[in-house]
């Protein structure tokens, strides 16, 4: 029997793609937990109609989180803070203190969506990767200077 899956399925495919699976899974499992529709003509007509949907909303999420990347790119974290001699941060600068600046700047942001893997506690200029969704990566200067 040919199905339409509605849902990822790990042992039989993705969602939206046509599959032929024996009639009783379709019948008694598949179907039931709306996990698949038949692939009727019409079921066939709506999928592809859904597909072009969801592109184009995928699409401007896309492009939405590209001027996103861009608007962070533009902007630096500048950090005056207590050192040491040798350049050693007396506190550090974390992933919180680079989302309070993004929201400072009406960027909201998730704490785990900035790729900094330990908090900074040195002198110098970085650059900390921030994952933005649809697979878009921006990058945010930040230099921590001496107070």
């Amino acid at each position: 029997m040919k199905i339409i899956l509605m849902e990822d399925i790990a042992s039989l495919g993705r969602r939206g793609e046509v599959r032929e699976v024996a009639s009783g899974y379709a019948r008694n499992f598949l179907l039931p937990k709306k996990l698949a529709l038949e692939a009727t003509p019409g079921n066939i007509r709506n999928l592809e109609h859904l597909k072009r949907q969801r592109e184009r909303v995928e699409q401007k999420a896309r492009d939405e989180a590209q001027v996103t990347a861009q608007r962070i790119g533009a902007l630096t974290f500048a950090v005056a803070s207590r050192a040491s001699e040798d350049g050693r941060l007396f506190g550090s600068v974390s992933a919180q203190d680079i989302v309070q600046f993004l929201e400072q700047h009406q960027i909201p942001m998730e704490k785990r969506r900035v790729g900094l893997e330990e908090p900074i506690k040195a002198i110098g200029d970085y650059q900390v990767p921030i994952r933005l969704p649809h697979e878009v990566t921006a990058t945010l200067a930040v230099t921590v200077t001496r107070e």
